[in-house]
């Protein structure tokens, strides 16, 4: 069993935060990279924009996006790992706190009902899951709702099958247009319940953009609908062009033999995501 004070969860947030509101992740430039070779244009324009951006974020440790984003943290909680300190959740909310604050970021939480805002962009939005071993996987992904507030849910029926998870993954994006700032990332959870389902398509966000599901009838999909999804021809910031999405990502999970869930999660081009192993 190996001890593990909750301070230390709290200071590797704090880090994955500052790091992740000032940079895109290298796969995301990369992508953004490639997709303005392929453009000309307003669309080659507006990519260059973007990543000019980017760089200089990067080089003045500016936030890379007004939107800082609500702070979505995923810990892979090793079962041999015994915690002690302040608890869990509030460890993750002092690191989210402390790096909002020194970072400059802007605090966007708040009562869904009387709008007053939290002034610290906590709490977080914190999903756990216990696995092997006595180590522990943090993941931060700062999510803007500009993507956030297109994304969809559907509940399928199982003869819809594999035409009718395409079909929602690219009515998502179309009926999206310009508003989630794309090219987007476009994160899928398939089957699970009705909750589950969503946090699939969260996690499926977490990967880098251009790996490929393990599997191979799951990694079909993610090239079929990418490659409808761009003949959409909605293009970079709604500019036209051959690139709309820089990826699709899906995670799957067992389901019910009466549904079929599919959630399509969209992340603008602004990927932002850290990761660290304590």
């Amino acid at each position: 069993m190996r001890t593990l004070n909750t301070q230390e969860i709290s200071d590797c947030i704090y880090r994955l935060a500052r790091r992740a509101g000032t940079a895109l992740t290298p796969a995301c430039r990369a992508s953004l990279c490639a997709a303005a070779s392929r453009e000309r244009g307003a669309a080659r324009f507006a990519l260059d924009t973007l990543l000019q951006n980017a760089d200089t974020a990067a080089a003045q440790c500016m936030p890379v996006c007004q939107d800082t984003g609500m702070a979505v943290v995923l810990l892979e909680l090793g079962q041999d790992v015994l915690l002690t300190g302040a608890p869990l959740a509030r460890a993750v909310d002092d690191g989210v706190r402390r790096a909002y604050a020194d970072g400059c970021f802007r605090k966007s939480i708040c009562d869904p009902l009387t709008r007053v805002n939290t002034g610290d962009n906590t709490p977080a939005h914190l999903h756990v899951d216990i696995a092997e071993g006595d180590r522990v996987r943090v993941t931060f992904l700062p999510k803007g709702f500009g993507s956030e507030n297109m994304s969809r849910l559907y509940m399928l029926t199982p003869s819809e099958g594999r035409a009718g998870i395409v079909r929602a993954i690219v009515e998502t994006v179309r009926l999206a247009g310009s508003r989630p700032c794309p090219p987007v990332y476009v994160g899928v959870g398939l089957g699970g319940a009705f909750d589950s389902c969503a946090f699939l398509a969260k996690k499926a966000l977490t990967r880098d953009v251009g790996t490929r599901h393990p599997r191979e009838d799951v990694a079909s999909i993610e090239d079929e609908a990418l490659e409808t999804i761009n003949a959409l021809g909605i293009g970079a910031q709604g500019f036209g062009g051959q690139v709309t999405a820089l990826g699709v990502a899906c995670e799957i999970a067992p389901t019910h033999i009466a549904g079929l869930p599919v959630a399509v999660n969209i992340q603008c081009h602004c990927i932002r995501c850290e990761k660290e192993t304590l």
